[in-house]
């Protein structure tokens, strides 16, 4: 499950094994064309947002962060189960937003999609990521902007966006990730979402406890139920037509301040801190095994070390990320 060493996005392949990497590339860089002369190995990539072999190459898409409604006003929730990865955040009144990575595989329809956050600069800025919402408050366009992250909004005229003709504002807005990249241009993507295990690696470090199921409290009022089935963690109270199965659980506790704005209702806008460093608990297959996160800028890639300081790697596969807010959050295993 976990390892200590640091994940790549390039590994060579030999012989249809695939082992470490001696050095380390960035998914935006090009291979060494002088890797494979005299050799049988041959150099591959390796998904950002899943640790997984591109057997086919980096898309030429962008990764897409799409900001999903995450209530029963929005339901059912489209095209989530066709995500790399998803986020789920603390917005205002105690509710949660979703934010899913599109890499792989970018479906014609996917929804319900809502307005962006502050938090989603250090969400999407990892790997690079492009945010899809329908627009944004207070001006936290601007401020996403201003960090250098792509935002393609409605509100700003992106191609793709259509109504639901089943729901009604805002809780109908869909987007087509197809039409939409028919005009979008790749963005560089600076590294791995997580340390990502390769194939081959020694598994050491601590084995956890033995779970099944999960609550993780964001507020008062709202709780994610999951349940291991399977082999994946799979949501007991979501709202999706087909629901996303994570190979990897991991709930990450941040601190969380004022946006400096309210929204429609008057309630204060909260915005996640996603940087610095707090606890962690990595669920895949399983076991839980209680960690520590650390970030030190909004686009640095998130490291994980055991309770002793042992870096520690994530089993490649899809991951749905709980950035629960700390001291007024929690979690619950058995």
């Amino acid at each position: 499950m976990l390892a200590s060493m640091k994940a790549r996005l390039l590994v060579p392949v030999l012989a249809l094994v695939l082992v470490a990497a001696g050095c380390s590339k960035g998914e935006d860089e090009s291979p060494d064309p002088d890797a494979s002369k005299g050799s049988a190995s041959r150099i591959v990539e390796v998904s950002p947002v899943t640790g997984r072999t591109l057997k086919d190459g980096r898309p030429g898409n962008p990764v897409y962060v799409v900001k999903i409604e995450n209530t029963g006003a929005g339901a059912p929730q489209i095209g989530l189960d066709k995500a790399d990865l998803v986020v789920e955040e603390l917005v205002e009144g105690g509710l949660t937003r979703l934010a899913a990575f599109y890499y792989s595989t970018l479906p014609s329809k996917v929804g319900h999609v809502r307005s962006m956050r502050g938090t989603d600069i250090g969400i999407a800025g990892p790997v690079g990521g492009q945010i899809v919402a329908s627009g944004g408050a207070g001006g936290v366009v601007g401020k996403v902007k201003g960090a250098g992250i792509k935002v393609h909004t409605e509100d700003g005229g992106a191609k793709g966006f259509r109504s639901d003709p089943a729901k009604v504002r805002p809780y109908n807005r869909l987007v087509d990730l197809k039409r939409l990249d028919r005009t979008a241009k790749p963005s560089r993507i600076p590294g791995p979402y997580l340390p990502w295990s390769t194939k081959g690696e020694k598994k050491a470090g601590p084995q956890g406890r033995k779970v099944t199921r999960a609550t993780v409290s964001f507020s008062g009022g709202t709780r994610t139920g999951w349940r291991l089935k399977d082999g994946t963690w799979r949501r007991t109270n979501g709202h999706a037509s087909k629901e996303f199965r994570a190979d990897n659980l991991l709930v990450l506790f941040a601190p969380v301040g004022d946006a400096g704005y309210t929204d429609p209702a008057g309630n204060p806008v909260p915005e996640t801190k996603f940087r610095g460093s707090g606890r962690a608990v990595i669920l895949h297959k399983d076991r839980a095994v209680e960690a520590t996160w650390h970030k030190s800028t909004s686009k640095s890639e998130i490291v994980l070390r055991s309770r002793k300081g042992t870096k520690l790697t994530v089993a490649p596969g899809r991951t749905w990320i709980e950035l629960v807010p700390k001291g007024q959050g929690g979690i619950d295993l058995g």
